[in-house]
């Protein structure tokens, strides 16, 4: 179903424990490329080099959304109910099947812009209702090299979101509304790689009771817990192949 939703970019509106997030937007991009392996960022650089020049890749959009209250702790840090909105994609899908992901997706003509396309695949992804959600920045427009989608997140928030739930269990298998606190928690971080140690994908990955949380969507929740100092010191040296961590799933006792 197409919908045409518009919203306007509201930075104000977010509460004060997003606000160094918000005003220091601009830093993502450098938050995560220093996460990346020099050899893997550079064939990221390539490659979004040779879908510019060839016009392959589509526009596509996804939504980073937080909900809790408007009030944080005094120590700047993130309200201890404050959640981030996952899926989980279907394992029939041809691109990123059963991977954890932002709601989000590809551009419609219709769509005005990255911040449209981002709450419609959101609501059509999770039926949420789209009237309570504030858009606060968006950040830099990022290729994925396997789906050849030039990607917008969209940082938005939510006092109070109302329900989510899969919508179309043919391409979404999991809706949750995870809290902030498991992905800032060391025990649940790890770095995940893709093929053999002499070539690689690496980067960071968020090991969590129902989902691993690794590539792109990976990277930017890396680089928001470090923009807005959330971050607490963890293990860059557990290294763990991408099979070996998905068989972890579900078998910590629900790491949080």
């Amino acid at each position: 179903m197409l919908m045409c939703v518009k919203a306007p970019l509201t930075p104000d509106v977010g509460p004060s424990w997003l606000r160094p997030l918000v005003d220091n937007i601009g830093q993502i991009p450098d938050a995560y490329r220093r996460r990346l392996p020099a050899d893997v960022l550079a064939m990221v650089t390539a490659a979004r080099a040779v879908s510019s020049v060839g016009r392959r890749s589509r526009e596509a959009a996804v939504l980073v959304l937080f909900s809790g209250p408007e009030s944080g702790p005094a120590d700047g840090g993130p309200p201890d109910d404050a959640d981030l909105l996952l899926t989980v994609r279907a394992s029939t899908l041809s691109h990123h099947a059963g991977q954890a992901a932002f709601p989000g997706g590809a551009s419609d003509p219709t769509d005005d812009g990255p911040v449209s396309t981002a709450l419609r695949e959101a609501a059509e992804e999770t039926g949420i209702d789209v009237s309570r959600l504030y858009p606060l920045a968006t950040m830099e427009r990022t290729f994925i090299a396997p789906s050849q989608f030039h990607v917008v997140p969209v940082l938005a928030y939510s006092p109070d979101p109302g329900p989510v739930a899969v919508v179309n269990e043919t391409e979404t298998a999991i809706v949750s509304r995870v809290p902030v606190r498991a992905f800032i928690n060391p025990a649940n971080r790890l770095m995940v790689y893709r093929g053999d140690l002499g070539r690689r994908w690496a980067g960071p990955a968020f090991l969590l009771n129902q989902m691993l949380v690794w590539g792109f969507t990976g990277q930017v929740i890396s680089a928001v817990l470090d923009v807005a100092g959330w971050a607490k010191p963890w293990d860059t040296d557990d290294l763990r192949e991408l099979d070996e961590a998905m068989t972890l799933v579900g078998e910590q006792g629900g790491r949080r």
